[in-house]
């Protein structure tokens, strides 16, 4: 059935904004997965990277524009010469390439970072946005520090880059200073006051320093923006961006108020919420809106009841519109193959021949200590399986000793780049008995910024997930395992950020922008 409204696009910038945020960061492969999962959901533009950053961007950007073909690819750009014309290399090959241009305009920006006049600044915009056009008719500016930039400054740029080519005006709120009337109200400010603002599409990037920019984001929407820039968990620069799920459930909720629509296909976005987990290793809150664990959990009786009675009363949008299953089938043990494969589809995964292969044998071996699978345990073993490559560091068997008597000790074996290595360390405890056997392995001995475990789901025989955070050479990875025993889901996650760093070290830092 066709959606009745103007459409809001979304534009996806969490290959490129969400990167930057700490202990995020991802390779090609990673990023591809990421970005063939927005695809599927619809979105309309996609942020692949920052290509003048690094190598390592440029090459991911390059690769995405050549993969992704049912969306728009953007590469974000300064307004130079040089950052235009690599951002055009890198996205050159896609189906519809977009350049994203930006520099600040905010007095304060121009002052202590840029140290130029509002008149050099002008100029620099409208030139940017003229040698992008000579590549392309697809073109994006961003007069950063907007809602902080002196208003009639902010107009005469804004209509100055629409006549110079520009098809999109993003207008950000980088350090998350407004509120939402605030931000509504510049919003209808700028479609009143710039005579030719008909000619472009106006949109918003909001981050989350107050805890706004989902509300921000909507407010511009209810003032005529028709594309917001977000993110998969709202995760970025600092507090974040704002959240693709909440902008586009928003909408889609709240259709009698907006009277306006998006082309995501909802029912991915639970997976694609996980799957960003899984990847960067950045939990998601447990009370977070749309794909927080306790999003559709309801524990009080009163809610219980009316839940029991009739699911509106406390349920706005039904789990299954966001792509979370209630299906009361328990996998166990017993389950067989196809039984796997068939619940692997209904959750949105195509596994097939040898990694359905792996993914059972791993699933059997979880089965034969847990009573039930649940589809987060799942979820955890596709990852696993099917997301493996080159590895300097691998985790082979770990035994530990602990106890309100015992030193604690921990002894591992492991691979390292190929060769069989045992080691043994002591602690203060059990998890810092396997980290120091792990550092001495290695040879490593990096800083640690973080360590937590949770549970995948109830029940005292959950997969636990440990996240461990390492820091080296300036840079910071986060690691991610999995496993029934806590200790041993340490360990792999230890292990996994060791590798994370491997891969990191192959590239130079990226440059916080926008």
């Amino acid at each position: 059935m066709e959606e009745k409204g103007q459409q809001v696009f979304i534009f996806d910038t969490t290959l490129r904004d969400g990167e930057q945020s700490p202990g995020a960061s991802m390779n090609t492969e990673e990023k591809l997965r990421i970005a063939r999962q927005l695809e599927r959901m619809g979105v309309d533009i996609i942020e692949a990277g920052f290509p003048v950053a690094s190598e390592g961007d440029f090459a991911s950007v390059k690769q995405i524009a050549r993969e992704i073909r049912g969306a728009q690819i953007a590469a974000l750009a300064r307004a130079n010469k040089n950052d235009i014309d690599r951002a055009w290399q890198a996205v050159a090959e896609a189906a519809n390439p977009r350049i994203h241009t930006f520099i600040s305009s905010s007095d304060i920006h121009l002052q202590y970072q840029l140290k130029k006049s509002r008149a050099q600044v002008f100029d620099e915009a409208v030139a940017a946005v003229a040698h992008a056009r000579g590549y392309t008719t697809n073109i994006e500016f961003s007069p950063m520090d907007a809602t902080r930039s002196d208003r009639d400054y902010l107009c005469r740029m804004v209509e100055a880059v629409i006549a110079a080519g520009a098809t999109t005006v993003n207008i950000p709120d980088t350090v998350g200073y407004a509120i939402p009337d605030e931000f509504g109200a510049l919003i209808a400010l700028l479609f009143q006051k710039v005579p030719n603002i008909g000619r472009a599409v106006i949109s918003v990037h909001c981050h989350n320093d107050l805890g706004l920019a989902t509300a921000n984001a909507l407010a511009a929407v209810r003032n005529g923006a028709r594309q917001v820039e977000c993110t998969i968990n709202g995760i970025g620069e600092r507090a974040g961006n704002s959240a693709m799920e909440e902008i586009v459930m928003a909408i889609k909720t709240r259709k009698d108020l907006f009277g306006l629509h998006t082309g995501i296909r909802s029912e991915y976005i639970h997976q694609a919420s996980r799957l960003l987990t899984q990847i960067t290793g950045v939990p998601v809150q447990p009370n977070k809106a749309i794909v927080g664990a306790n999003a559709f959990a309801h524990e009080s009786g009163i809610h219980q009841d009316g839940m029991i009675k009739e699911k509106t009363t406390y349920e706005i949008m039904t789990p299954q519109s966001v792509g979370i299953s209630d299906s009361s089938i328990v996998l166990g043990k017993h389950s067989g193959r196809n039984a796997i494969a068939s619940r692997l589809k209904e959750m949105g995964y195509e596994v097939a021949g040898e990694q359905l292969n792996r993914v059972f044998v791993r699933f059997k071996e979880l089965a034969d200590v847990k009573k039930e699978v649940f589809d987060e345990d799942l979820e955890s073993i596709v990852y696993e399986e099917t997301s493996r490559r080159e590895e300097k560091y691998r985790f082979v068997y770990l035994n530990v000793v602990s106890g309100s008597q015992a030193v604690p000790t921990a002894t591992m074996q492991m691979e390292v780049d190929g060769q069989m290595v045992q080691d043994a360390g002591f602690g203060v405890g059990p998890v810092d008995a396997i980290f120091t056997a792990i550092r001495k392995i290695t040879g490593t001995n990096y800083p640690l910024l973080k360590y937590a475990v949770n549970a995948v789901t109830g029940g005292t025989d959950a997969q636990g997930e440990a996240t461990v955070q390492l820091k080296f050479n300036g840079r910071s990875a986060m690691g991610r395992g999995a496993h029934p025993d806590v200790l041993v889901a340490s360990a792999k996650a230890y292990i996994n950020a060791l590798n994370r760093l491997e891969w990191l070290n192959e590239d130079r830092a990226k440059v916080p922008v926008v």
